[in-house]
């Protein structure tokens, strides 16, 4: 069963994505993006399959990936996260990017104290 994903930051809390999102974002020394499609369920937020442009400063794609057109995709195996805290240095080459059905939104692009996303209650 899915569930909403909320996003705590500032002490608020707000529905930001429905079941399914995909969290994105530009590497900051390699400038290569990065894909991340979670599933928010009852046992938490379950990583479906994680994409990347390229590889190199930690950004070697996970065991398995396999090619499709610039990008290397693979399905990580993780147990489901309760929660995942996103950094927002504003010293990066961009913020999250956050997208699902109804469409994306950019997080985190300046300095803050770091946004949570977890199932929603």
């Amino acid at each position: 069963m899915t569930t909403s994903v909320c996003l705590i930051a500032g002490g608020k809390a707000m529905v930001v994505a429905a079941g399914v999102f995909t969290l994105g974002w530009t590497h900051s020394v390699e400038k290569t993006e990065w894909q991340e499609r979670w599933s928010a369920t009852e046992k938490g937020l379950v990583l479906q399959e994680a994409r990347v442009q390229g590889s190199g400063a930690g950004m070697e794609p996970g065991d398995g990936a396999r090619r499709e057109g610039k990008w290397w995709v693979w399905t990580p195996t993780l147990q489901p996260l309760p929660e995942l805290v996103l950094a927002a240095s504003g010293a990066t080459v961009s913020g999250w990017r956050l997208c699902d059905a109804d469409g994306c939104r950019e997080l985190a692009r300046r300095a803050q104290e770091p946004i949570v996303l977890r199932p929603c209650d």
